[in-house]
């Protein structure tokens, strides 16, 4: 689906972008510190640190209470975000990048964690609330909207009714979760590269797709189309037995 987009050819371009350059702001939340690292907490930072791996941006820039990496991607012009602020005050880091590029809501993407998606679960929106999330309710306030994309990475709630919400998003996840987390970040980075070059709403309907749902509904078109063409092959079969009963007439 958005695999292809592996075959991506980059054209790598550092600076600062003014006010009237196209350019998409894509921010990954998380804490930081060595600590954090592979927390679930983290997912947004590990999407983007992935991403820029994966392209060969470097985080060697840092503008207000962020650093950053930053290239182009098509003729779009992208720059990554992790904010050192921790994750409740996301908005702060945010808010400053958003004002300093004079970038539009629409321009911004936010990856996070999400508690009430299963693991290895990926949703991508336009906007909407902040459900709970302590660093997504921060960007909200600073930006004054939240008509804003988001894609959230899922990381279950805790399977022990005794863990905290608190204590499960800081921990870091057993073996079988880190595979689904991976796994999913992965996909996470192919869904922002196919966001930026083709837009959010196509982006959408790929990632959003319930592949089970998508399999039932192509068996279903299957089975419409064999019983259209039996029915088919039914009435030429009938149409060629009147037409030689009716030969068969002429004949007599």
């Amino acid at each position: 689906m958005v695999a292809n987009l592996a075959s991506m050819k980059l054209v790598i371009g550092l600076g600062n972008p003014g006010a009237d350059d196209e350019m998409k702001l894509v921010v990954g939340l998380g804490n930081p510190g060595v600590e954090y690292e592979r927390t679930r907490h983290n997912v947004g930072f590990r999407v983007v640190d992935k991403l820029a791996a994966r392209h060969g941006w470097k985080w060697n820039e840092r503008r207000g209470r962020a650093i950053l990496a930053s290239g182009n991607l098509g003729l779009e012009k992208v720059v990554l975000a992790k904010p050192l602020t921790y994750m409740n005050l996301s908005g702060e880091a945010v808010g400053e990048l958003v004002r300093w590029y004079k970038l539009q809501p629409e321009d911004v993407l936010v990856v996070y964690d999400e508690l009430d998606l299963p693991v290895g679960k990926i949703r991508l929106r336009s906007g909407g609330s902040a459900a709970g999330h302590n660093g997504m309710q921060n960007i909200i306030r600073h930006l004054h909207t939240n008509t804003f994309p988001r894609l959230r990475i899922g990381i279950g709630h805790p399977t022990n009714s005794h863990i905290q919400g608190k204590d499960h998003v800081l921990s870091t996840p057993p073996l079988d979760e880190r595979i689904l987390l991976e796994q999913s970040e992965d996909r996470a980075v192919e869904a922002i590269e196919l966001a930026i070059t083709q837009g959010i709403a196509t982006t959408m309907n790929l990632v959003n797709a319930d592949p089970e749902e998508a399999k039932r509904k192509e068996e279903e078109r299957q089975r419409k189309l064999k019983e259209r063409q039996e029915r088919e092959r039914l009435k030429r079969e009938k149409q060629r037995d009147k037409s030689q009963s009716t030969s068969g007439e002429d004949a007599e």
